[in-house]
């Protein structure tokens, strides 16, 4: 049994992804990582276009962002590899300090990438630049030099990341809401049939991925024409997605073709406006509900063919500050502030046996400890041990040879050009193709100036390093991560189903004293439950040994998302709706019930839920999530 399981978890470190080579994006990494090499040859200091070129490195952290956010981040991250430099440098002659020091920035860095729900690499090359600060032994005197520095490479890859500013300013909210009316589009087509729950989650997730990007590209103080357009635009597409359910919810089987083949006609519109496609299909035969919705996709096409003089919405949004979602990623059951944690206290205990032995150029140690424990959940940190390992010993090969032969500086700038591309390439299908480039390309910029006599020797010491570094990471895993995850997910449940509860009681109170902002805050504090419980449940699926229930737990988490995706779209519609007391008492009742059953671990009695007009969908929700909840609890008390 364990030797077959041993197999597959073998097998799976190795898994091709299916998602596209980015050709874009890896051709500008390599040019941020070589560009500064080249320069410091021009001006005659080689060594000092190297340490440029590890501002490089915050281009890695370019993703799909609005551009707004993008120039944000990438300078953040850009100032703090030169911070890290300087500090390391600083602290590199006392063992206990750096390696406390490595331990905090990793665990200060995954805490707030994963609090603000933050894309990228995370905290790899933030440890990964704050090791290599040690790789020379440096001097002290030079610390601002060298901070400097790389602060040139990051605002290179500044400047680099914001091209595409100039030509497609809203390309990724675009990107966002073509999507947004493409997934409903087939929404539509699986009306009545099997995959219609299935594609309702997909469209849950695209429209709260839309409102992710739309949200991070709002600027209070300049909104365009064009943004108001995109904003508008996937508002209608949420409006559109509740008729759709409402209609589902009433007993329709099938819609018109027509009305899928419109919204589609739209989301090609959006993608391509010059297109100049035929939108709006009116069916031959139709109900007063269906006319209901293909009047909101008519509001669509009106948006998107108006001139932009012709758009003056003024735009009502809430964004939730950083500062919130920090001090709400605190709390005891938050598995960001735990996780994090364990990261930054495994990695000091990495950097200590790294730095209190005798290990040659030891900083590999928590660097490779770092990339190890970036895994979501035990099993992917086991496949990220075997494709570092295994990655690393080619990387290093190829690294050595070309230290061996001592390259010029142009060979250098080239290999940091191609070994960057090759990474990126490499690294959305499998990680273990990526670090065959990463490793020779770090090693490259790091230990150019290395006389190696010993090609063996210094081979097989980076190789060491790195397998001990990926050792440490997977043991902190196992011993510390094992059932921390799935012990918590019913009391996080719990505490979804709440911050629900109290919502749904603003939204449907007749009581007048609560503001837009009481409600904001409500939603917000259920979102971050929401994701909260996601990102637990994805690492107590990955736990060792697995718990089988857990996958009886899946129904009670889509139906979760999918009524808070409701309850959010009700917020911002800001309309008014009032729920006798009776009946509103009876909701709130329910949803206490399934919090304390969750809790305890008991199957929930069954109840009625009372109708709310005009949100049948919201009925059809409730009604699944104790079925989904009864599943699980029958599953959990059978196994007991």
């Amino acid at each position: 049994m364990f030797r077959s399981h041993l197999i597959q978890w073998v097998k799976g470190a190795f898994a091709i992804n299916k998602t596209p080579f980015p050709l874009s994006r890896a051709l500008c990494a390599g040019i941020c990582s070589a560009t500064p090499t080249l320069i410091g040859i021009l001006f005659n200091h080689f060594s000092y276009g190297l340490m440029a070129s590890i501002g490089g490195f915050a281009y890695l952290y370019v993703w799909n962002e609005p551009y707004l956010q993008r120039a944000k981040k990438i300078f953040l991250v850009a100032a703090s590899f030169s911070v890290l430099m300087m500090l390391g440098v600083l602290t590199s002659s006392s063992t206990i300090l750096f390696s406390l020091l490595i331990g905090l920035v990793g665990a200060l860095v995954t805490f707030i990438f994963g609090a603000l729900k933050i894309p990228g690499p995370a905290s790899i090359f933030f440890v990964m630049i704050f090791s290599m600060s040690s790789a020379t032994h440096p001097d002290p005197h030079l610390a601002w030099l060298y901070g400097g520095l790389v602060m040139l490479g990051g605002i290179f890859s500044w400047i680099v990341a914001m091209i595409g500013w100039f030509w497609h300013p809203y390309g990724p909210e675009t990107k966002a809401v073509h999507a947004v009316y493409t997934e409903i589009a087939r929404l539509i087509d699986k009306v009545g049939t099997d995959q219609f729950d299935l594609a309702c989650e997909k469209t849950v997730q695209i429209l709260n991925n839309a409102d992710t990007v739309l949200l991070a590209g709002y600027s209070p103080w300049h909104s365009s024409l064009s943004y108001k357009r995109l904003y508008l635009l996937n508002n209608q597409a949420n409006l559109i997605f509740s008729d759709i359910l409402e209609l589902v919810a009433d007993g329709y089987t099938k819609l018109p073709k027509e009305v899928g083949q419109s919204v589609k006609a739209l989301a090609d519109l959006i993608d391509n406006p010059s297109s100049g496609v035929k939108t709006i299909l009116q069916p031959k035969e139709t109900t007063q509900k269906i006319s209901a919705l293909l009047s909101k996709i008519y509001d669509a096409d009106a948006i998107l063919n108006k001139t932009l003089k012709n758009i003056n919405a003024e735009l009502n949004i809430s964004k939730p500050s950083a500062f919130k979602s920090l001090s709400h990623a605190l709390d005891k059951d938050s598995i960001v502030f735990t996780n994090s944690i364990k990261y930054g206290f495994v990695l000091i205990i990495a950097a200590l046996i790294a730095f209190s032995f005798d290990f040659q150029r030891s900083y590999w140690i928590p660097a490779s400890c770092a990339a190890v424990m970036m895994g979501s959940t035990i099993i992917s940190t086991f496949h990220r041990a075997i494709q570092r390992s295994l990655g690393t010993i080619l990387g290093v090969l190829i690294a050595s040879v070309i230290l061996y032969n001592q390259p010029t500086g142009i060979l250098v700038a080239l290999c940091s050009l191609v070994f960057s591309f090759f990474t990126e390439l490499f690294i959305v299908k499998n990680y273990a193709f990526a670090v065959i480039f990463l490793t020779p390309n770090s090693i490259l910029i790091a230990e150019n100036t290395t006389q190696i006599n010993n090609l063996s020797f210094f081979a097989t010491t980076r190789v060491t390093d790195i397998i001990i570094g990926a050792i440490i990471g997977l043991i902190g895993v196992l011993l510390i991560g094992r059932r921390t995850a799935s012990s918590r997910l019913p009391n996080i449940i719990a505490k979804t189903i709440r911050s629900q509860s109290e919502l749904l009681f603003n939204l449907f109170s007749a009581q007048t004293q609560y503001s837009a902002t009481d409600r904001t805050n409500k939603m917000s504090k259920m979102q971050i439950n929401m994701t909260n419980l996601r990102t637990v449940y994805t690492t107590a699926l990955g736990e060792l040994p697995s718990n089988k229930t857990l996958d009886f737990l899946w129904p009670t988490i889509a139906s979760l998302e999918q009524l808070s995706f409701h309850l959010s779209s009700l917020n911002q519609t800001s309309q008014s709706v009032v729920l006798e007391e009776e009946n509103l008492s009876k909701l709130l009742y329910l949803f206490e019930s399934m919090a304390k059953n969750m809790e305890q671990q008991q199957i929930t009695a069954k109840h009625n839920v009372p109708l709310i007009k005009g949100y049948g969908k919201i009925k059809k929700e409730i009604l699944n999530l104790q079925d989904a909840l009864n599943l699980y609890q029958t599953r959990v008390t059978n196994q007991t």
